[in-house]
């Protein structure tokens, strides 16, 4: 390897950044190095990558593979803090230990690694997110914060002053480290699960449970690294027989957190669900959630009425709250007066006042729709009807000259209706006010990186279609569809990301059945007759524009829907 200086940077590319820049590459984690260097020189990953190895001489390797053997020299701190992953290299010379980084190994990890390897090392480039995710899947996630023959390594951080050797520090890392890794793979829930041998942790990610690798000591941390995690949502630690729930406010760089937290005894040991909520996510508009030009047309009429209700439904982390902020910033004005009423707040709305709600002290969803009657509403969203006293206030409400939003938990559009009058609403109030009901799924998008066009297997395509409730019909015109295939960018799912699917229902042309409290069978059936447009034939437009795949609609959609 060709001359670096003693942060890891060839003097070509050194003198090319300021004093300024070179003080602050030098403080930046070793993880963000390589991306704060293609920022301050302008380039993108491929080219910075080609330039390092150009100056250098290393070779760049787009897809390593990993060395078992080398994994056992390598110890999981020093992988984790320099960034660097043992590489098999077929036909390579033996005796060498290949190793791959994202920037030219400086001084501290050229001296460490030399000192652990027993064999000489040599070095290659690789993208930054692939020697991380090779890190992340065979040390494990968290594993530099506890691994074992970490000890006496403290010379190789770069402010030891400030780092612990005793075991609770070791867990504040992995908790942290955990949480950061969450952040990073766009997880919504994080869940510790007590196993009889060891803990699992799993991320919800686009709505499936992903395992998350961990450490192979992880086990004897188990209690340390629970205790942690209530002491950061300032639970009771000694209280291990009850179920508790708290709140963490966490901060990853610019992303900030606010962590529900709950936990409940298990034979084991307790479990601890997270659900993790962005205080800062970027609100999706009606584009973004994935409406077509008819399903906004039909929303946006309803949109511009000065009064009545619009319902979104569907299960629990099916998108709801945000639809319903893409309807807030639809209409979102300095002529209106917006108030939301949420548990818990997901997302800011510019102009708009937000209250949270807090049972413990009786600010529930009644009472304060109750009070915001009072303050000169145009637009309310309610979160949730969850009883018959929100429901009827938030009727009254859009019966005298208010614009309501609010979501309800039913399998589809017309069930909205019949789950009201159930709850105690007069059906004739439910008709009036009423305007429109959207029920929702989200299904999983294709990755765009690596999905790839078939021809239509008519074998696999029928079942599937009939399990859907649809039949051989809607393959007409139909002659190829998009499949997943998998690749890094998409941790090998074959998806990433989640697109809505769309049921829209208008009840007002069904006022008579709906005050007649017909069931909900029938008022389906009229509803598709006079022009609705099912959960599962919305799907299929999905799966037959590419967004998205059949057996994912099947995933999400049963057939008594």
């Amino acid at each position: 390897m060709r001359t670096v200086n003693r942060n890891g940077l060839p003097p070509a590319i050194a003198e090319r950044l300021s004093d300024e820049a070179r003080a602050s590459f030098a403080e930046t984690p070793r993880e963000a190095r390589f991306k704060f260097l293609a920022q301050a020189l302008g380039l993108d990953e491929a080219a910075l990558l080609a330039e390092l190895s150009k100056l250098t001489g290393l070779e760049v390797l787009d897809e390593p593979a990993i060395d078992p053997e080398g994994l056992k020299i390598l110890p999981a701190r020093i992988a984790s803090e320099a960034q660097v992953v043992p590489t098999l290299m077929p036909g390579a010379e033996v005796g060498r230990l290949h190793l791959v980084t994202s920037l030219p190994p400086d001084h501290d990890t050229a001296h460490w690694v030399a000192t652990f390897a027993t064999r000489r090392p040599k070095w290659y480039l690789a993208p930054p997110e692939r020697v991380a995710q090779l890190i992340t899947e065979n040390y494990g996630v968290g594993s530099g914060s506890l691994d074992d023959e970490g000890d006496g390594l403290d010379e190789y951080e770069a402010a030891p002053s400030d780092v612990e050797a005793d075991q609770d520090a070791a867990v504040v890392r992995f908790v942290t480290d955990v949480l950061t890794q969450a952040v990073a793979e766009g997880a919504t829930d994080v869940h510790f699960e007590p196993q009889e041998t060891n803990l699992r942790i799993r991320y919800r990610v686009d709505g499936v449970l992903i395992a998350v690798p961990l450490p192979e000591n992880l086990a004897r941390f188990q209690d340390a690294i629970i205790s942690r995690l209530k002491i950061m949502a300032r639970l009771n630690i000694s209280e291990r027989r009850l179920p508790q729930d708290g709140r963490i406010n966490f901060r990853d760089g610019k992303t900030v957190l606010d962590i529900r937290v709950s936990t409940i005894p298990t034979i084991y040991a307790e479990s601890v669900s997270l659900r993790l909520l962005n205080q800062r996510k970027e609100a999706y508009n009606m584009d973004r959630i994935g409406m077509d030009a008819e399903e906004q047309a039909a929303v946006r009429k309803v949109l511009d009425y000065p009064h009545g209700i619009i319902l979104v439904t569907g299960p629990t982390g099916s998108g709801k709250s945000t639809t319903l902020n893409a309807f807030l910033q639809a209409i979102n004005s300095p002529e209106l007066r917006i108030v939301t009423i949420e548990d818990p707040i997901e997302y800011e709305v510019p102009g708009a006042n937000q209250v949270q709600t807090r049972a413990e002290i009786g600010l529930t969803f009644a009472s304060a729709l109750r009070s915001t009657l009072r303050q000169d509403p145009d637009v309310i969203m309610v979160g949730e009807i969850r009883d018959l006293e929100t429901a009827e206030i938030s009727i009254r409400a859009s019966l005298t000259g208010h614009l309501v939003f609010s979501t309800l938990h039913t399998n589809d559009a017309p069930g909205a209706i019949t789950r009201l009058v159930d709850m105690g609403v007069e059906p004739f109030l439910v008709g009036s006010a009423v305007e429109l009901v959207i029920a929702q799924r989200l299904v999983r998008r294709l990755c765009a990186d690596c999905a790839k066009t078939v021809p239509i297997d008519r074998t696999k395509l029928l079942p599937a279609l009939e399990a859907l409730g649809m039949d051989e019909s809607f393959l007409k015109g139909v002659t190829s569809l998009r499949e997943a295939v998998g690749c890094r960018k998409c941790r090998h799912t074959g998806y990433r990301g989640r697109v809505g699917v769309f049921e829209i229902f208008h009840p007002k042309p069904l006022h008579d059945l709906v005050v007649g409290r017909v069931s909900n069978r029938e008022l389906t059936e009229k509803a598709i007759a006079q022009g609705m447009r099912p959960l599962a034939k919305s799907g299929w437009l999905k799966v037959v524009a590419g967004n998205t795949t059949i057996d994912e609609l099947v995933r999400n959609l049963s057939s008594n829907e």
